[in-house]
């Protein structure tokens, strides 16, 4: 499928802000709010971004699918930034307006239980979206606030850029290879992704580079998932994996045991794999991957990995 990219999104451009999972607080969105607008933002919240329940969804599953196609068919809104993620997303796929979306090339940004949203986009509609911070858990805290070179680069820059060492990325083992893979980013929350096996909204990574983050995930969780993907096939033709820095699933003293893990479980993959890229269920200096795009891993110099988005994300 042919991939279409969504115009570039800077100052002055305006967010539809959605909450199309979890509930959240509303002083988080205020605080979110006020923080975007001083990069020079505007939002515009959809009609049900703060509702409440049932159970510890952001409103019935009707209003957040409305919010989200409100959302793409409104003219003043350039791109659409969720609250927070949690759990719900999912539950939207088999509504989907897909003519309304298609129609509408907009920019969605998000991570965590938003990978559903990004799965479909990139797999049905051969869209660009962006695992990206989100309005009340990043921007809404000052220890969250998002690592703005990536923030721009993916979001308005048409030239090639990388992240390497200055993100957290390390190599975690070079491969069996040159040290080096290429091919089309995707990816995102591995719990979200590893569930969706199995269903008409499975994922597709064949070919690509497969990003992998996680909150609260012990080793052995990890190694159960990867072992799922295995099994399923997802893994056939990936070129190369990189994971999330992982200091939300384990405290320090485990990392170790977490990576030998990982390596246990990849112990037949034949790719490059890197760890530690600070995106997604971080600490802070949250980094913005966009899915949909050419990279290229470079892992020949242990000192100095680099992950090049060899093409433009937006249409500038």
């Amino acid at each position: 499928m042919s991939v279409t990219k969504p115009k570039a999104i800077g100052p002055g451009s305006t967010f539809g802000v959605i909450s199309p999972a979890s509930q959240v607080k509303a002083e988080l969105v205020e605080r979110g709010i006020a923080a975007l607008e001083r990069l020079g933002y505007r939002t515009k919240p959809m009609p049900h971004a703060l509702d409440r329940g049932p159970l510890n969804y952001a409103g019935k599953l009707e209003d957040r699918l409305a919010d989200l196609h409100a959302a793409y068919a409104d003219p003043e809104v350039d791109a659409i930034l969720c609250t927070r993620g949690g759990w719900g997303c999912a539950e939207l796929l088999p509504h989907l307006d897909r003519r309304l979306i298609h129609a509408n090339n907009k920019a969605l940004l998000g991570y965590s239980d938003v990978t559903s949203l990004h799965v479909w986009l990139q797999r049905e509609m051969g869209r660009v979206s962006f695992q990206a911070p989100m309005l009340a858990s990043d921007f809404a805290k000052d220890a969250g606030a998002p690592d703005t070179f990536s923030w721009a680069s993916a979001l308005t820059q048409s030239a090639p850029w990388a992240l390497g060492p200055e993100t957290g990325l390390r190599v975690l083992r070079a491969g069996s290879g040159s040290g080096t893979a290429s091919g089309v980013l995707s990816g995102g929350c591995i719990s979200i992704y590893a569930e969706a096996l199995g269903t008409d909204f499975s994922p597709e990574a064949r070919g690509g580079v497969l990003f992998l983050e996680d909150v609260g995930t012990k080793p052995y969780q990890w190694n159960r998932m990867l072992l799922h993907l295995r099994f399923a096939g997802l893994l056939d033709g990936v070129t190369g994996i990189v994971f999330g820095d992982m200091h939300e699933c384990v405290p320090a003293e485990e990392h170790a045991v977490l990576e030998e893990t990982l390596l246990y479980a990849l112990h037949d993959f034949a790719g490059p794999i890197g760890i530690g890229l600070r995106s997604g269920h971080v600490a802070g200096g949250n980094i913005t991957l966009p899915f949909g795009v050419e990279v290229s891993l470079d892992f020949v110099d242990a000192a100095n990995p680099r992950m090049h988005f060899v093409e433009a994300a937006v249409r500038v």
